[in-house]
């Protein structure tokens, strides 16, 4: 993730091209990764300031990141910081831009490569930073990477390589070097996009296919020279979610990685930058932060969840625009609570750029010119979220509402966004959140479905009625109708919305070539299923299951107020009637109990203004005083994150419930509990202790075995925990506790 000040400006896998194609060798078995739990991304060397204590430090960049102008330490030295002070070092650059000058300017091979940027039509390059374009990676670039990056990076011991944000720009597709790619690819001269639907399909698929290419490409490498030397290197790829990338009008592998032997994971790039992106919902377009977030958290889960790829959450305490720290801290905790409703997903990377985070000057407040460094009682609150990710169990439990309900996404969702034709526009990805909002919105816990993963069972296990519309993508693969189709002959429901008159319908692609003369891919789906072509709207039997017709783009479902009722009433009865899924119930809320964890979101814009109170023995995680509650109630459009003290299985064993620090050496013996407590220096840390018993003392002292003067203890006596609190510093900070 990087600063992206363009983008906030800018408002079945390629089956039958690529399933063969995977890399030459199959992934090596990931080494014992028990203790990479959390992570985050630095371009600096170590520094008391950022030593946030997560598990991973990963380095990022040979040559830095092109946003950090400070001065550069070389990066051997970057990786030695980290690990002298007990950091496992990983790495990351990007693929699509980076500080690689010396390559374009031809300081590497003598020749000037600065014809490979991403160029737009009026003959302008994109621009990532000075000297930095977004770039078409060509087979010298890719080797560039290889012989410049990846071969350092593993020569310095690193076995972990993140190569990020894979990006080709919509709007780019008229450089000589894309035009180069285009004739060996097609076999046919360049045609410029805007000109046709069928242009611009064809160059959106060659961007996925570029970037496809030069991951499966420099992650066999990176592989294969591991090996070499005796390593077993891990390959994953940092991205923003399908959903937002369709939004932000770019286009990338996404899914289609999964699939790739070379490829061991991602990281999922959620952070209120991408999810305050305004959507539509009841005919107004405006910011809904939590509901994005969830959206995009599910879109990436459900990518990887069928190939059994690792999968990190990130969240970004503060954002790429400069905002207020108020800004922040309300976004932040939205986003925060929509990842952990993903209980099965328990890997984080806590922040990127903590130099920024706890160096950067942000305004005070939103009316305010005024600009200061992160706040004490957000730094504190902060390290209270991040600390509980390192103990966040994976669970079983579910998310409260009625399981079951899918919407159908792919990666041509990427492909229709720019240049628009025919005067047909899906503002703000309509047709997508169309099908999602109007069930999320009414506290339906919606999950998203992705076409390239129809191949694995598991993909469809739980869903009880699927929605899908080809108003906004269309299938690269006859494969997926199959595979639809043989799911509702079983009893699954199929929910179609569209009108198929978009002027991506007619492009030449499987559908209407090689001897098929299918009007509209989702003839095809419905030949599949003994349905009549371009059928009427209604509901249609096929096998055990059932198929509901709508003929009105889902955008329209959300484009005008009040008008989604139709949809709503359909899926309703389709759940509750035909998949016999039980009663399809509607709220305002959403709750998870995950080990001693509590979250909750109260949703606004729902079907009703109903609070949301919720009882036991609560220590508050969003309160940098962690106070305790016997009762909280959460108003409509908040988050919630507790420890649920009254769900801890031994509270005779002393324990640190919650803390603006990461606990290490715990000793514990018979009326007495010690630790030793690390956090960044300039921040205060906060801590919840449970105890047998009252203690009689705490002593509080420094690593240089001085006892500190400010540090201040009480007891709760209801609760059973110890409140401490003290300045935090990285090399540690003695506590001990007599009883």
């Amino acid at each position: 993730m990087n600063f992206r000040f363009s983008k906030s400006i800018i408002s079945t896998v390629f089956l039958s091209l690529i399933a063969f194609s995977g890399c030459k060798n199959a992934a090596v078995k990931s080494n014992d990764t028990k203790n990479e739990k959390t992570v985050f991304q630095t371009s600096r060397e170590w520094k008391p300031v950022i030593d946030n204590r997560a598990d991973v430090a990963i380095v990022y960049g040979v040559g830095g990141n092109p946003s950090d102008k400070s001065k550069r330490v070389p990066f051997e030295e970057r990786v030695q910081s980290w690990r002298d002070r007990g950091y496992t070092t990983h790495f990351m650059t990007g693929i699509a831009w980076g500080e690689y000058q010396e390559y374009f300017t031809g300081e590497w091979d003598g020749k000037m490569h600065l014809d490979e940027g991403q160029v737009q039509q009026n003959g302008d390059t994109i621009w990532h930073g000075h000297m930095v374009p977004y770039i078409v990676p060509s087979k010298n670039y890719l080797k560039y990477i290889k012989e410049k990056h990846v071969k350092r990076v593993i020569d310095a011991g690193i076995d972990a390589i993140y190569m990020e944000e894979p990006e080709f720009w919509a709007r780019a597709g008229y450089s000589e070097a894309f035009k180069r790619e285009w004739k060996d690819y097609y076999g046919f001269d360049w045609r410029p996009q805007h000109e046709s639907p069928e242009n611009t399909y064809l160059s959106s698929k060659l961007k996925y296919q570029l970037y496809y290419n030069a991951l499966n490409e420099v992650f066999t490498y990176a592989k294969e020279y591991g090996k070499s030397k005796g390593m077993d290197v891990r390959c994953y790829v940092p991205t923003h979610s399908l959903i937002n990338y369709s939004q932000w009008m770019i286009i990338s592998p996404e899914a289609s990685l999964a699939s790739l032997p070379c490829v061991d994971g991602y990281i999922a790039q959620i952070w209120t930058g991408t999810s305050r992106e305004p959507n539509y919902y009841n005919g107004l377009a405006k910011e809904r932060v939590f509901e994005t977030a969830f959206l995009e958290y599910g879109s990436m889960e459900s990518m990887t969840a069928p190939t059994g790829r690792k999968m990190f959450f990130l969240t970004d305490p503060i954002e790429d625009w400069p905002r207020d720290w108020a800004d922040y801290k309300k976004n932040y905790q939205a986003t925060f609570t929509a990842q952990l409703l993903y209980p099965k997903i328990a890997d984080y990377e806590v922040m990127p750029w903590p130099e920024r985070i706890y160096e950067g000057l942000y305004r005070t407040s939103a009316d305010s010119d005024k600009k200061e460094k992160i706040p004490r009682f957000y730094s504190t609150q902060m390290q209270i979220m991040i600390n509980t990710l390192n103990n966040m169990p994976v669970s079983e439990n579910k998310v409260t509402g009625s399981n079951g309900i899918s919407v159908l996404m792919a990666n041509s969702l990427m492909f229709q966004r720019f240049p628009a034709h025919a005067g047909y526009e899906d503002p703000q990805l309509a047709n997508f959140y169309g099908q999602a909002l109007p069930f999320l919105k009414r506290g339906v816990p919606v999950k998203t479905v992705h076409i390239e993963n129809l191949g694995y069972k598991e993909t469809l296990k739980d869903t009880k009625v699927l929605l899908m519309s080809y108003s906004n993508m269309k299938p690269l693969s006859p494969d997926a109708h199959t595979q639809i189709a043989e799911w509702v002959k079983d009893g699954g429901v199929l929910v179609y919305s569209g009108r198929d008159n978009d002027p991506f319908q007619t492009i030449q692609e499987w559908w209407n070539t090689n001897g098929n003369k299918y009007t509209a891919p989702s003839n095809h789906l419905f030949e599949k299923m003994s349905i009549p072509a371009s059928p009427k709207e209604g509901e249609y039997t096929y096998g055990k299951g059932t198929v509901y017709v709508l003929r009105y783009d889902p955008k329209e479902f959300v484009l005008t107020s009040n008008n989604d009722n139709k949809l709503v009433d359909v899926v309703k009865n389709m759940y509750e009637q035909k998949a016999k899924a039980g009663n399809l119930s509607f709220k305002n809320n959403f709750y998870l109990e995950r080990g001693i964890y509590d979250l909750v979101a109260v949703l606004d814009e729902s079907v009703n203004t109903d609070t949301y109170t919720i009882k036991g023995t609560l220590v508050d995680l969003f309160d940098p005083k962690l106070p305790i509650y016997k009762e909280k109630i959460i108003q409509p459009g908040e988050q919630a994150f507790f420890v649920n003290i009254d769900r801890i299985k031994d509270k005779q064993k002393p324990q640190v419930l919650a803390s603006a620090c990461r606990v290490y050496d715990e000793t514990s013996n018979n009326g007495s509990y010690s630790f030793i407590a690390k956090s960044p220096i300039n921040t205060s840390n906060v801590m919840r202790v449970l105890l047998p018993s009252a203690p009689k003392s705490c002593i509080v002292k420094n690593s240089q075995n001085a006892e500190l003067s400010d540090a201040k203890w009480e007891w709760d006596d209801n609760s059973k925990t110890c409140l401490i609190s003290f300045e935090n510093d990285p090399d540690g900070i003695h506590v001990s506790l007599k009883w």
